[in-house]
């Protein structure tokens, strides 16, 4: 046996749950390598092309790979493990990352590790120091997420609320696009939110304690939008930094009091925010200024985590192979697996 495979756990991961194809490579827990390749393509159609980022994962896939040996200088021969997202996700990207996962690490005869999309969004925290310290609350939020969880260790993890109908992400998008906004829309909503005051009201929903819903907030923006049009043509134009100030602050309040509600019910203040709205700068500060307020310890990824990124996975993976947590060949993609 390769002498370097013996005394290290070396992991390649692949994450392709939607249009960014990733790759990563773990060694005994630290990240290695990162590759991102993000589809551009998208944009035009104002969201994701569930066949389009299927094709563009299989040309990108394995050039995206090589960079991430080379970039670790990892030869394949050293690889303990290969980690792949299984779902939740897009089924035709999820596809093309499964099969070739399963085909490498049968060709390497080495084990396979299949990971849930959203525990490695979580365990992202653990691909940089300092780490969180057990039990936290993780605040999860992405394009089609929005979870308050609560983490007891690695491999344990139990939801305690979650969106009943749409996530944040979404909503952000959403909203973004009926201001007229380009695809993806969240980051231009937080950038001129930053230059607007929260002066306009949304409607937040009344939900059960730990849970999310954000419909009713883009149908409150739409009738919002054309009330004012109709009195004035250019209302958007002229108030576009304030009506993204005001979205924004209503989807953070709803996301932050109940994380706020989640710490006060489980005693836990330490506390951290993943996915990746997490990279969104109000969220940031939101959770920065209630951290001091509250006492709490906190945690907020670095950007290249908040995104989908193979690190996560191969974090995620590297746990689960201390456990010898291993699938077997025959393991399919998932679009809507559980948590």
């Amino acid at each position: 046996m390769n002498q370097e495979k013996a005394d290290h756990i070396t992991i390649l991961a692949i994450e392709s749950s939607c249009d960014d194809t990733s790759a990563s490579v773990i060694r005994d827990g630290k990240v290695l390598s990162n590759i991102i390749s993000t589809q551009t393509a998208h944009a035009q159609y104002g969201g994701v092309v569930p066949e389009m980022a299927s094709r563009e994962h299989q040309i990108h896939i394995l050039p995206v790979v090589d960079t991430a040996l080379q970039e670790a200088q990892v030869r394949k021969s050293e690889l303990s493990a290969i980690a792949f997202t299984r779902g939740p996700g897009l089924l035709g990207s999820l596809i093309v990352g499964v099969n070739f996962a399963k085909s490498l690490a049968l060709s390497l005869d080495i084990p396979l590790i299949d990971v849930h999309h959203m525990h490695a969004h979580v365990l992202a925290h653990f691909a940089e120091t300092p780490h969180p310290e057990f039990p936290f609350l993780s605040l999860t939020v992405s394009g089609g997420h929005t979870q308050i969880i609560k983490v007891n260790s690695h491999t344990d993890m139990e939801i305690l609320g979650q969106t009943l109908d749409d996530a944040a992400g979404e909503a952000f998008d959403k909203t973004g696009k009926m201001l007229g906004l380009p695809y993806p829309a969240g980051p231009h909503v937080d950038r001129l939110a930053q230059e607007g005051e929260a002066i306009y009201e949304f409607s937040k929903a009344k939900v059960g304690p730990y849970e999310f819903s954000f419909s009713g907030l883009k149908t409150s923006v739409l009738y919002f939008l054309r009330k004012k049009m109709a009195d004035d043509p250019d209302f958007i134009k002229k108030e576009l930094s304030n009506i993204c100030a005001s979205a924004q602050k209503t989807i953070l309040d709803m996301l932050m009091d109940k994380l706020i509600y989640a710490s006060e019910q489980t005693g836990i203040k330490h506390v951290s925010i993943a996915g990746g709205v997490s990279a969104n700068s109000g969220l940031r500060k939101y959770l920065k200024d209630v951290s001091t307020e509250k006492g709490w310890t906190y945690y907020i990824p670095d950007f290249q985590y908040c995104r989908d990124n193979a690190a996560m996975i191969g974090i995620t993976a590297y746990y689960k192979y201390l456990n010898q947590d291993f699938c077997n060949h025959d393991v399919s993609a998932e679009a809507r697996l559980a948590f």
